[in-house]
């Protein structure tokens, strides 16, 4: 499994446009974003090592990500 980097060079926005800057918050999107990115490059390197197309196999993440529905609705008066 790849080490994920705890900071990514992220500035994690509220839906209008304003930085979310607490810290735990900040935290815990940061800590999400390395998991998925974590788990995404074990997935392509299986992918890869399995004989799949490198095209092929980011074509299908990006679906995956266009389809996603969020579960809640973006709030833009959260603190």
């Amino acid at each position: 499994m790849a080490v994920s980097d705890p900071t990514p060079s992220i500035t994690w926005r509220k839906p209008d446009g304003s930085v979310v800057s607490c810290f735990e918050k900040v935290k815990v999107l940061n800590e999400n974003y390395g998991e998925l990115r974590d788990l995404l490059q074990d997935a392509m390197d299986d992918a890869l090592l399995l004989g799949c197309s490198e095209a092929q196999v980011r074509d299908a993440f990006q679906q995956l990500l266009d389809q996603l529905q969020p579960g809640v609705a973006e709030n833009p008066d959260a603190i």
